[in-house]
């Protein structure tokens, strides 16, 4: 074997070299590029059918659209005025809940954070018929008038995709996370033609800190260009916005100012969103109706709202495109940034399927536009900056949110002074945002690498290999003896805080069976009990506290010996009887199992 040969994982009989592991990865992101740029067009035309019946037909109601979808900047108001959009909107509420509810819950809301939670607590599984019902639900919701965006339901099918492919194939966890990451990235590029930002946002959405998945990078580059690639043959590779062509020149320093105070003031908006969206999350969660029927409210909700701001419905793209063409007025613009900001949290988190990124970046180009007429500067610039100042901030992706409002409006030339605004109202939103419950519009994300359940395991694996390799202080004297085979053998290791680390065995018809982890470690009373990681047939599983314990497994477990004798006393109590064979540190001196 060549000594440069590396691999992954501890498994070295069946591990793969990284070199071919490699190519076929980059080969399986092009080919996740194809199926994702395909799904995306799926959507797309579910989502103008939905459009066409709801509004159009039903409501006669046609908000602006974009040129380069097909639209036109022109917005239709039928006989019927407004009255029908509440129908529309609370009954696309009402068969949008019927479906998530019935079928899987775990599609309903903003999806994003569904795909997020799948990378960090289920080795990045996504049951198969997720994708196909956040596409039919998402296109029903949005389609009928809902306020939200298509970058959640996109995310998640793209990332359905990815998870159903690692399935099909075998693939371990950690390679279906990087599958997950690159049918993400896939489907956000060709729904918004930004190859680049897409790539980040995938990488980057997972951590609400200043962490990457820099791993993936490569992976969701490739992706991500190919099924932009692809997208255009469909549709265009032109931006999704059309930006006026700005005079030569450098920007006046006196600008730079106003940008700094829109970075202040998206800062303050950013802090106040995942407050509201989550905020009304909560309030739904306590109206005592079935939850199918939560939906619906949230739509009835938007649909009188509409009856004075029909801006707020839907994703609200062409309404920004005039923002950025400075046609709408300063007090119109003012009453978006709040009039936005609660239809999107009535739609999504009464349950509806849809995204935030539409609808921040509503909010934020409405800001834009509103500070830009208040200064007397040209709208454009405002426009573009607020939308990627705040949703950078409120979706804590800084990276992502520049690169991809940029590639979306074709703006190059606002690179520097975005990237100043943007930076300036990421690091205030850190700051104001710090002791409050909601920090993020993404409450999936964890603060960086080290805290994601997803490296749970991976840091079980390298801590015990480093006791077995006596190179962690205090072990040196362990000898040549595997650990775990050491701590089966009723040898506990002492550690700093007089806690000691042991393993405790589930034995066949034990009471544990069916216990989950949370029920083991009370057991222990006010003394601290933690389950580091369950062995179970040859494998490291992540402990949560809703784990189910299994007979055979073998509990990791760190705790006091105080807390030690509480539990055993606990147990005895049960009727858990002390055994002698291999593999049981919680009971008597030397043996027991749990």
């Amino acid at each position: 074997m060549a000594a440069n040969t590396s691999y992954e994982g501890t498994d070295l009989a069946q591990a793969i070299p990284r070199q071919p592991r490699e190519s076929r990865l980059l080969a399986e992101a092009v080919l996740l590029g194809v199926i994702g740029a395909l799904a995306a067009q799926v959507f797309m035309w579910a989502l103008h059918f939905c459009t066409h019946i709801f509004l159009t037909e039903l409501a006669g109601y046609t908000p602006p659209g974009l040129p380069g979808e097909g639209g036109m900047l022109i917005e239709h108001v039928g006989t019927h005025w407004l009255w029908l959009v509440p129908v529309a909107t609370t009954l696309g509420g009402l068969i949008s809940g019927w479906l998530v509810y019935t079928y899987a819950p775990e599609a309903e809301g903003h999806g994003t954070d569904t795909a997020v939670k799948a990378f960090h607590r289920s080795g990045g599984f996504i049951r198969t018929r997720v994708a196909p019902l956040k596409l039919v639900a998402s296109a029903i919701t949005i389609g009928s008038g809902g306020s939200a965006g298509r970058e959640g339901p996109t995310a998640l099918i793209g990332a359905g995709i990815g998870s159903i492919y690692a399935t099909w194939a075998h693939r371990p966890d950690e390679e279906r996370r990087l599958l997950v990451l690159m049918g993400m990235a896939a489907g956000l590029s060709a729904i918004f033609r930004s190859p680049i930002g897409t790539a980040f946002f995938a990488i980057e959405v997972l951590y609400g800190g200043m962490d990457l998945e820099a791993s993936a990078l490569a992976y969701t580059m490739l992706s991500s260009i190919v099924a932009y690639a692809v997208n255009g043959l469909f549709v265009s590779w032109a931006p999704l916005f059309s930006f006026p062509a700005a005079p030569a020149g450098a920007i006046h320093p006196m600008t730079y100012l106003w940008y700094g105070v829109l970075g202040l003031v998206a800062a303050l908006v950013a802090t106040i969103l995942p407050m509201v969206f989550y905020g009304l999350r909560d309030a739904f969660k306590e109206i005592p109706i079935p939850a199918i029927l939560k939906p619906a409210l949230g739509g009835l909700g938007v649909g009188l709202l509409a009856w004075r701001f029909p801006q707020v419905l839907g994703g609200g793209y062409g309404w920004i495109q005039d923002a950025i063409d400075g046609k709408l007025l300063l007090g119109l613009l003012l009453a978006l940034i709040f009039a936005k900001m609660l239809a999107f949290a009535l739609t999504v988190s009464s349950g509806g399927s849809g995204g935030v990124f539409a609808p921040t970046l509503f909010i934020g180009a409405m800001l834009g536009g509103f500070l830009s007429s208040v200064v007397h500067l040209p709208p454009a610039p405002f426009v573009v900056i607020g939308m990627a100042a705040v949703f950078g901030a409120a979706a804590r992706v800084p990276i992502a949110s520049l690169i991809m409002v940029t590639e979306m409006t074709g703006s190059y030339r606002l690179f520097a002074p975005a990237a100043f605004a943007v930076l300036m109202a990421y690091l205030i939103q850190n700051q104001l945002s710090a002791r409050l419950k909601y920090k993020s519009l993404y409450e999936a994300q964890v603060e960086g690498r080290a805290a994601s359940p997803a490296r749970y395991v991976d840091h079980v694996r390298v801590a015990l290999e480093l006791l077995q390799q006596h190179r962690l202080p205090g072990v040196a004297n362990i000898g040549h003896l595997n650990l775990v085979t050491l701590l089966d053998s009723g040898v506990s290791l002492k550690l700093s805080g007089g806690r000691e680390l042991s393993i405790g065995m589930v034995p066949p018809e034990s009471v544990l069976h069916g216990q989950t982890v949370k029920e083991f470690t009370d057991l222990g009373g006010p003394q601290p009990v933690e389950v580091v990681a369950i062995l179970r047939a040859g494998n490291v599983v992540m402990p949560e506290p809703d784990t189910g314990l299994r007979e055979g497994d073998r509990l990791l477990i760190l705790a006091s010996r105080n807390a030690r004798e509480v539990l055993r006393q606990h147990l005895a109590d049960a009727g858990v009887k002390p055994v002698r064979p291999a593999g049981h540190p919680l009971g008597g001196p030397g043996a027991s199992t749990v």
